[in-house]
């Protein structure tokens, strides 16, 4: 059974990952917590700081990898701006380290990068679209892409945007914030000028497990097949949850004054992953009610 390393493995492409791919590989989980948040599965663990070389490089060597999927990122956009240092500590030099540690030996490096490395002023965007970050998160994330592109390791980029679904103890996300702000009766105000594809977190899942099927090295844009704004997506999430959709107010991003800069006009093509891979993506719809099928298991409704 061929190896393979998923960092950030309690995270929400983390956990999927491991519940689809562990009959597959055997696996090692990486995370900063003490123990894995998944205790149903039985796979290999390690708390591990990416940012730490000798580290990461004495766990990579021990293990011996056929493939590495680095899902571990720092995601706070606004975070990032204003920790731009560990923001270029946990999205650059961990993939750096990550890079040190498997040179010759042949592992394959899955790199999950996003969206914004674009400026959001012309999407959906193409694989041959010229990258354009606006904050200091694209930047970075920009940043790990070129390393690996220039490290002479066999790799896939993997960008990605709005991604949501359930996961056990794991950060909000789009979806599982809103449903626990309708739930509370809480009035929210969701942008009407953000546009994107949201994506469920099984699919991208699935998507990346085929670039190591069907041996595909190389950039993908992976995400939902719907292109839509982020306050139609919410009134979507009300209206599958049986929530009360008058909570949802629409306003503008530059209304928020927040620290980062977003892409508004967003959006991938995902074309060359559907040809390649084999795959084939969810729409809004179809991505939230799969979603509520899987909600049970989180939290009653």
């Amino acid at each position: 059974m061929e190896k393979i390393i998923i960092t950030g493995v309690n995270g929400l492409l983390g956990q999927q990952l491991l519940e689809q791919g562990h009959n597959k590989f055997a696996v090692l989980g990486i995370d900063l917590q003490e123990k894995p948040f998944n205790q149903k599965i039985k796979f290999d663990y390690a708390q591990l700081d990416l940012t730490k070389r000798s580290s990461v490089k004495n766990v990579v060597t021990s293990f011996k990898p056929n493939y590495i999927i680095n899902t571990a990122a720092m995601t706070d956009v606004d975070g990032c701006e204003t920790q731009k240092e560990l923001c270029w500590k946990i999205n650059v030099e961990a993939i750096e380290n990550l890079i040190y540690a498997v040179r010759n030996t042949g592992t394959k490096i899955i790199q999950v990068s996003s969206d914004y490395v674009f400026d959001g002023k012309d999407g959906p965007y193409s694989e041959t679209s010229i990258p354009k970050p606006l904050g200091h998160y694209g930047k970075s994330k920009l940043a790990s892409e070129n390393l690996l592109i220039a490290a002479g390791v066999e790799h896939a980029i993997v960008r990605t945007m709005v991604l949501y679904g359930f996961g056990t103890e794991i950060r909000p996300n789009f979806v599982t914030w809103l449903i626990k702000k309708l739930k509370k009766n809480e009035p929210v105000k969701i942008v009407t000028d953000q546009y994107g594809n949201p994506t469920l977190a099984d699919d991208l899942a699935h998507a990346i497990l085929q670039i190591i099927d069907r041996n595909k090295w190389n950039l993908y844009h992976i995400a939902g097949s719907e292109l839509i704004d982020r306050y139609k997506f919410a009134l979507k999430v009300a209206n599958v949850f049986k929530l009360d959709k008058d909570l949802i107010a629409p306003i503008t991003t530059s209304e928020l004054s927040q620290s980062a800069p977003r892409p508004l006009k967003s959006g991938f093509i995902i074309d060359k992953a559907r040809a390649d891979l084999g795959i084939e993506m969810s729409n809004v719809e179809q991505g939230l009610k799969k979603v509520k099928k899987q909600s049970k298991r989180f939290f009653i409704f």
